[in-house]
């Protein structure tokens, strides 16, 4: 029986690289995102389907999940990759836009995260991914929210992993530690100075291959030369 695998947050980068090496290992794929109109191209090639979602509308990620199920395609394999954020020094910092990189980078990985555990426990089994950053383990100067928003995923997974794992459904965030590399950010000949979005998503089925006794439910990647 071919497995629906989720991923929330889809776009040209680190989950266009997930959606085809799950496209190529067989899986049934299903992309959501809050603007879907420059996915086309990747639903074709992956032959995945394509959800209009915002991630933190708690009405939107039910209905997004409803659907599935209706088609027959509830997921085994939820990978979380939203992420939203604002700069600036903490004195002059919107409040709004504040707001909404918590609700992005965390309140959206709670629903998400909830929507999937609730189905996954039905069934017995799942794998829960989230996508993590630098942010979630060290804070950086005028970027105070989006540290706050991956500090509180980071959390989120921790209690997850421990309440979750002993019921036979694996959660494992991925701090991804470093730039990635993408058409427009490209790094000096040789430098390896930034992370290929292929080789995370290599990391990535890996951790969704390892048997239970050895889960991990936490993965740190960076980038080989390391000047951060």
């Amino acid at each position: 029986m071919t497995e629906t695998a989720l991923i929330i947050g889809a776009g040209s980068g680190l989950s266009a690289s997930l959606a085809r090496k799950l496209s190529a290992a067989g899986w049934d794929l299903a992309l959501a995102a809050r603007n879907t109109d420059k996915l086309a191209p990747l639903a074709t090639e992956t032959r995945a389907t394509l959800h209009a979602c915002d991630a933190a509308d708690v009405e939107g990620v039910a209905a997004l999940f409803a659907g599935l199920d209706a088609a027959g395609r509830t997921p085994s394999l939820v990978i979380y990759n939203p992420s939203f954020r604002v700069r600036g020094p903490v004195a002059s910092l919107d409040p709004e836009q504040v707001r909404r990189t918590l609700e992005v980078c965390a309140f959206g990985a709670f629903l998400a995260a909830q929507q999937a555990a609730s189905r996954m426990l039905a069934a017995g089994r799942g794998t829960i991914f989230f996508t993590g950053a630098s942010a979630g383990v060290k804070g950086f100067p005028e970027s105070a929210p989006f540290a706050m928003g991956k500090f509180a995923l980071r959390g989120l997974a921790e209690s997850m992993a421990r309440e979750l794992h002993p019921k036979n459904i694996h959660i494992c965030h991925f701090v991804i530690d470093g730039g990635i590399a993408s058409a427009t950010r490209v790094a000096a000949p040789g430098a390896d100075s930034l992370l290929d979005p292929d080789a995370i998503a290599d990391a990535y089925l890996h951790v969704l291959a390892q048997p239970r006794s050895a889960w991990s439910s936490e993965m740190a990647l960076r980038p080989w030369v390391e000047k951060f």
